[in-house]
């Protein structure tokens, strides 16, 4: 009897330890889990209203928590629109930071919050490890900013208006899944960013929309924009050091565009071009060297900007201008490295004939099949 209670007080021994060890993995398990799940803060908890009325404090006050604490998840709900003054989003921040903008982000309706030469509204600006994504949109609320244009209104002076949303001093940066409409000029822009990527975005305003430029991108490496779709008035990108891959460009004014003033300095070289389609683009594809926004003829210069290594591969599309290739290219410092390589465009209406390409002092590496029709 003796040796069978020790064998039972064995057995519920190693029970004991057996459901101790089982309890003891759950807990780990489950304090991992919360230990890992990152902090989310809401921009609701912070006294967002999305009513129409300004919800800027609000988005400070919880910028300023979501900044400070290290994988972080800041979230704009869907289903409501909240209305911002022009903001600027600074770092340094904790890295490995996410806004998530599920709603609607629109610009203040009223021109008295923009200061005189206010040149951004949104502004994110020296950040590390950064993510934007959702399926929400930015929209700069742009069409009081369109009727003060001088392009639109001879009477009014010309004058610059802001960028709806502005990447500054941004490395590791990651855009995502965006709609960015009606800007009040210039749409999006990432300036002295280092590794960014731009996906699946859609870039949107009315064809009657004056000067409301795609993307811009300047003094910026290491940039991916991918599965973009861009249709504005005006020009879709700006590009330097970049691919710009799987792209749709209808409506615009410009296609895939490169314009430098006269009299500059540097390069810009590297650019690649591919699998792009366009439908109804006025310049499908240009080179500018010569650009003059004056009314006065621009003196020439000795000076340029070197335009080099650019590839054009699998262009295809409609061109509603007669020339659909121009490339005006300095005297002084030619376009080189030029190659285009499978490249198809036609006019919108074939009864307007056959569109045309326009190059001047350009050095083409390779020129194959290229057909305008």
């Amino acid at each position: 009897m003796m040796m069978s209670s020790v064998g039972s007080d064995n057995r519920l021994n190693l029970w004991s330890t057996a459901l101790f060890l089982i309890f003891s993995v759950l807990f780990g398990l489950i304090a991992t889990s919360a230990a890992t799940s990152p902090k989310q803060f809401n921009v609701d908890d912070y006294g967002a209203k999305g009513d129409g009325g300004d919800d800027s404090e609000a988005f400070v006050k919880a910028w300023d928590d979501f900044c400070s604490t290290q994988g972080s998840v800041l979230l704009v709900p869907m289903n409501r629109t909240y209305h911002l003054k022009p903001i600027k989003f600074s770092g340094p921040c904790k890295s490995e930071l996410r806004l998530q903008i599920y709603g609607t982000i629109k610009a203040s309706p009223h021109l008295s919050d923009y200061k005189e030469g206010e040149r951004h509204w949104m502004m994110f600006e020296n950040l590390n490890d950064f993510v934007v994504e959702g399926r929400g949109r930015i929209n700069g609320n742009g069409r009081k900013w369109w009727q003060r244009s001088c392009k639109v209104n001879k009477s009014m002076p010309c004058k610059a208006a802001p960028t709806a949303l502005t990447f500054y001093k941004c490395n590791n940066l990651r855009v995502t899944d965006m709609i960015i409409q009606n800007a009040q000029q210039m749409h999006l822009i990432f300036q002295k960013c280092k590794n960014v990527k731009a996906l699946n975005l859609l870039v949107h305003a009315p064809e009657n929309s004056p000067n409301t430029d795609g993307i811009h991108i300047t003094d910026t490496e290491n940039i991916l924009i991918k599965n973009s779709v861009i249709r504005t008035d005006n020009s879709a990108a700006y590009v330097s050091n970049v691919l710009v891959n799987r792209a749709r460009i209808s409506g615009t004014t410009n296609g895939v565009r490169i314009k430098t003033w006269q009299g500059g300095s540097g390069y810009a070289k590297n650019i690649v071009f591919q699998n792009i389609v366009m439908r109804n683009v006025s310049n499908p594809i240009i080179i500018d060297q010569n650009y003059c926004d004056q009314e006065e003829p621009c003196h020439q210069q000795a000076s340029a900007v070197q335009v080099s290594n650019i590839v054009y591969k699998n262009i295809r599309g409609t061109s509603a201008s007669e020339v659909a290739i121009k490339m005006d290219c300095s005297k002084s410092h030619p376009c080189s490295g030029i190659r285009m390589v499978d490249i198809g465009i036609s006019r919108v209406s074939s009864a307007a004939g056959t569109a045309k390409s326009a190059i001047a002092n350009v050095k083409f590496r390779e020129n194959t099949n290229v057909f305008l029709n």
